[in-house]
């Protein structure tokens, strides 16, 4: 109740404009749901038997003469019309910030539903409350309020289903899969998403059996919407649950089979970890690494965590005894990692990110072995390459190394954790002496030429490389013992 008073200025005010212009007005869904569990944020969602253009005219009314007020239009075609006002005591100078605002979306009754051969979800309006909510998801977003009145309206069951950390679906599952299959991905997103220390949800009996029958309906989902669903679940506090729900519905196999893939037998002649378990442990160390770290959810950096080791099973193979090896699956992993990402289609960016990290994730680990070996581990040459290759993702490669350490051997444990605190810190030195992110040659391109005496062409290249490699060998040089070195190199080439 004290989540609901709290839009209650916003939601009774929309309800009674909706009201008095005919129309039934429903806060629905998600909000409700968040409402009743005290997760409520700034986003409200409502329904209404009001059809798009009329909903647009009243939230045009609804905003006028507010300051800071907007209505948007961008979802009309799927039947939604957005707009936002200042929340509760605004500030004279209202910010950007998405806290100083209720963002509205009003949706006319509807139903999405596929056809066989169909990709894209086919609109059309309902009349009833009732109609819109049978055709919900799940039941925990299935229940409404109807406003200004404040009448709770859940016909099947939602309440006790969110008491209970059940997710059910208002129909049939397998009615409610067939109009989106999309909703099996979201069975995982909620089992992770929704679950707290007080309720751990879980899907239904029922629903699982339908997401295993029809696992296959989810190809005809585009691969936008899937890798949506896939980072909206990831990006959870708790993604574990949701991924091993679509790895044993068989869910994962249809939309990252490299997933399961990871999942090696293991016989009684060659043991060794299980790759798929280690994954989703570095997963949740990662996660846990982002907040001291000063991090926000990083989706580049989970997703590099999850798929850090996907090269293994490409690349494992048995030696002499119980040893079993898995040389170069950082460099399989990478590529594995740009073609998954690229059929998901996530940015060209995100992938570059993504693979970059798989590549690198083993670095670490010849500082550590010099560590172990009580030598004093890279040279400053090392460091500076280590810091030079990660390039923009060095924050990110540290917190995947320090998450891949899950070995159950305390004193292997702290002494890596020491390993890197070393090179952290030998980083940090390195770069209060010289710019360890933007390591250059001391002299240009144009320098080298006018040194030289050559014309642009592989030769300035050649010579740019040269430096590049003394630079990163003995740090700075200045521009003299540069030139001095070049002329030295110059003499040797043919």
């Amino acid at each position: 109740m004290a989540q609901l008073l709290r839009i209650a200025p916003v939601a009774d005010r929309l309800g009674e404009l909706f009201t008095a212009a005919g129309f039934e007005l429903y806060l629905v869904g998600g909000s409700v749901r968040d409402a009743l569990m005290g997760r409520l944020g700034h986003d409200l969602d409502f329904t209404t038997d009001a059809r798009p253009d009329d909903v647009e005219a009243l939230l045009k009314q609804f905003v006028k003469g507010v300051r800071g007020g907007a209505v948007w239009d961008i979802g009309k075609a799927f039947g939604t019309i957005g707009a936002r006002v200042p929340a509760e005591n605004p500030t004279p100078d209202i910010s950007d910030d998405d806290d100083a605002y209720w963002v509205i979306e009003v949706t006319t009754f509807r139903a999405e539903v596929y056809r066989e051969d169909s990709r894209k979800p086919e609109v059309s309006y309902g009349d009833s409350i009732a109609g819109d909510l049978v055709r919900r998801d799940f039941t925990v977003n299935a229940m409404a309020i109807k406003l200004p009145e404040r009448e709770f309206v859940d016909p099947h069951g939602g309440l006790g289903d969110l008491a209970n950390g059940v997710l059910r679906t208002p129909g049939t599952p397998e009615q409610s899969f067939s109009d989106d299959p999309l909703r099996m991905m979201r069975a995982a997103r909620f089992t992770s998403q929704l679950s707290s220390e007080k309720v751990r949800f879980a899907p239904a009996p029922e629903v699982i059996a339908a997401m295993t029958d029809m696992a296959d309906r989810i190809e005809i989902i585009s691969a936008e919407r899937v890798r949506d669903e896939l980072s909206k679940l990831i990006l959870t506090d708790s993604p574990r649950p949701g991924l091993n729900l679509l790895v044993e519905t068989g869910l994962a196999a249809k939309v990252l089979p490299e997933l399961p893939g990871l999942r090696l037998e293991v016989d009684e002649h060659h043991r060794h970890k299980d790759v798929y378990e280690h994954s989703m442990t570095v997963l949740e160390q990662s996660i846990m690494l982002e907040g001291p770290r000063g991090h926000g959810p990083d989706l580049v950096s989970r997703l590099a965590a999850l798929l850090h080791d996907i090269g293994k099973p490409r690349t494992r193979k048995f030696a002499d005894g119980n040893r079993v090896t898995f040389h170069h699956h950082d460099v399989v992993g990478a590529k594995m990692v740009k073609k998954r990402l690229q059929a998901l289609r996530f940015s060209s960016e995100q992938i570059k990110q993504t693979a970059k990290l798989v590549e690198l994730h083993l670095r670490f680990h010849g500082y550590s072995d010099g560590m172990f070996d009580d030598t004093r581990g890279w040279t400053d040459s090392a460091v500076r390459r280590y810091v030079r290759d990660a390039g923009d993702q060095l924050e990110r490669l540290h917190i995947l190394t320090r998450a891949d350490c899950t070995t159950r051997n305390q004193r292997k444990a702290a002494r890596l954790r020491r390993a890197y605190d070393d090179l952290e810190r030998r980083i940090a030195e390195l770069a209060e002496q010289e710019e360890l992110d933007s390591i250059r040659p001391d002299l240009n391109g144009d320098q080298i030429m006018t040194l030289l005496g050559v014309p642009p062409g592989p030769v300035v290249g050649k010579a740019y490389k040269f430096l590049l490699d003394q630079r990163m060998e003995h740090g700075p040089l200045g521009e003299e013992r540069a030139a001095e070195l070049l002329r030295e190199w110059w003499a040797t080439q043919d």
